[in-house]
Order: structure tokens, then C-alpha cells, then sequence
């Protein structure tokens, strides 16, 4: 459910503490700790709250979408999966896809279509969905990746998901 300053302050009180100030202790936390766990834990949290637009100006200046990107690179597949979702979560908004893209983001999702998670795969189509624009469109719609994304549109059998997330980017961004 998408929140909004009222509802926010009806949860935490006057005296709670505040969205941003949550989301700088998890980033903290993040930060801080070496165990692989609660480092999973944290980017899934942080991952769930990317879908909400009252977090967008919060994530960015925190620079949790650079964080998502991060973990993208690390051989944790957990991470993996916490950190495109979180990209595909935030990108919806123009101002988070310009960061991501500016960050080197899209070689990062493109790369999660081949992974062996099926969430990571899911959401890599779907972040590509919203990514793909007309500044970046050469840099996604390389005959490779179109490829990818085709045999997951036929693949219907396998896994209707990918499937019809494979023909939604197909429908809006190649026909």
C-alpha cells in the first residue's frame, strides 16, 4: 500500500521515528555488518520499500539505488535477487531509472537474465520494461539481449511468468 505524509505519521507518532531516518539505520546496518544474513535481510527490506513513490526522494538521497547496483555485483545470489528487485521496485519513477542508467545499471540487469533465480530473472524483465527508453534503447536492444528475451516470451510452457513479462517488454519496445 502506497503511503503518504498523513499516514505516515498516523504509524509512527510524533514521537516515532521518521521513514528517512529508518532507512538511514537499515543503510547503516548494511554497511556495517560482514554477515551474509542480515546483509540479505537488509537489501530485501530495502528492496520492499523501493515500490512505494513517498520513498523515491529518500532512496535517492541515501543512495540505496547505487546499494541495489552493489549488490547486483556480489556472488550472493540473494543479494542478487534483493538488489534487481529493488531496481526493478524503484525504476517505475524517471528520476530513479536516470540514476540507475547513469550508474552503469543496465549491463547489471541485463546480466540477471541469465542467472538461475527465477525472481532475479523476473525482475530483471521487469526493470528492463521501464528502463528501456530513447537514450538507451541501442544499449538494451542489442540483438543478444532480444534473443534472451524472445526465447522467454516463447517459453510460455516453462514459465508463464517469464513468458508474459518477455512479451509485455517485446510489445512495447521492439514491434
Amino acid at each position: 500500500m502506497f503511503t503518504n505524509d498523513q499516514r505516515q505519521e498516523e504509524r509512527t507518532g510524533k514521537y516515532g521515528t521518521s521513514r528517512l531516518q529508518y532507512l538511514q539505520e537499515l543503510v547503516s546496518q548494511f554497511q556495517n555488518t560482514t554477515d551474509e544474513e542480515t546483509k540479505e535481510k537488509i537489501a530485501a527490506n530495502l528492496a520492499n520499500f523501493a515500490y512505494d513513490p513517498y520513498n523515491y526522494s529518500f532512496l535517492r538521497q541515501l543512495n540505496v539505488l547505487e546499494l541495489f547496483l552493489d549488490c547486483i555485483t556480489e556472488p550472493n545470489e540473494k543479494l542478487v535477487e534483493f538488489g534487481v528487485g529493488g531496481v526493478c521496485n524503484s525504476c517505475v519513477d524517471p528520476s530513479n531509472a536516470a540514476i540507475i542508467t547513469q550508474c552503469g545499471g543496465i549491463p547489471l540487469v541485463i546480466q540477471c537474465l541469465s542467472s538461475p533465480v527465477r525472481n532475479t530473472v523476473s525482475y530483471a524483465l521487469g526493470a528492463l520494461y521501464y528502463l528501456c527508453n530513447n537514450s538507451n534503447r541501442e544499449e538494451i536492444l542489442k540483438p543478444e539481449v532480444v534473443d534472451v528475451i524472445e526465447r522467454y516470451a516463447a517459453a510460455q510452457t516453462v514459465n508463464i511468468s517469464f513468458s508474459n513479462l518477455a512479451k509485455a517488454f517485446l510489445d512495447k519496445h521492439v514491434s
